[in-house]
């Protein structure tokens, strides 16, 4: 089953536009594949200002959003796994969702890497016993 969280985060950050609204996320930046500037995260987490007047390059899958930012006048190509993204946001009013926590979950192409190097790793291998 496909998981909601892209289609959810879609949904709130085209309102957001379509309302006028500035969007922004939170950003757990412990989880793996979180490209941020270190210099603004606090606590594991950063806020980022995702509007179209804010970023260029934007790109969005079902596994993570990426775009091109400045920050404090110095660019940098941002890249957030949506596993990362803990809620969305509208700076004017701060109406938004915040996503439950739940485990990462990898694009397609990665999850059979992980399942075959899981089985060379002698992980997941069946216990059973020959009983005569």
């Amino acid at each position: 089953m496909k998981a909601k969280r892209p289609y959810l985060f879609r949904a709130m950050y085209d309102w957001m536009l379509d309302c006028g609204l500035t969007p922004q996320i939170v950003v757990d930046t412990s989880v793996d594949g979180v490209v941020v500037p270190e210099a603004y995260v606090r606590d594991n987490r950063i806020v980022l200002n995702i509007s179209p007047s804010a970023v260029r390059n934007w790109e969005m899958d079902d596994w993570h959003l990426a775009f091109d930012a400045r920050f404090s006048g110095q660019p940098m190509h941002v890249v957030v796994p949506l596993s990362a993204v803990q809620a969305i946001f509208a700076r004017e009013n701060g109406d938004g969702l915040v996503f439950p926590a739940e485990a990462p979950i990898a694009p397609p192409d990665r999850q059979g890497e992980q399942a075959s190097s899981a089985s060379k790793t002698g992980k997941n291998k069946p216990t059973l016993k020959v009983i005569k």
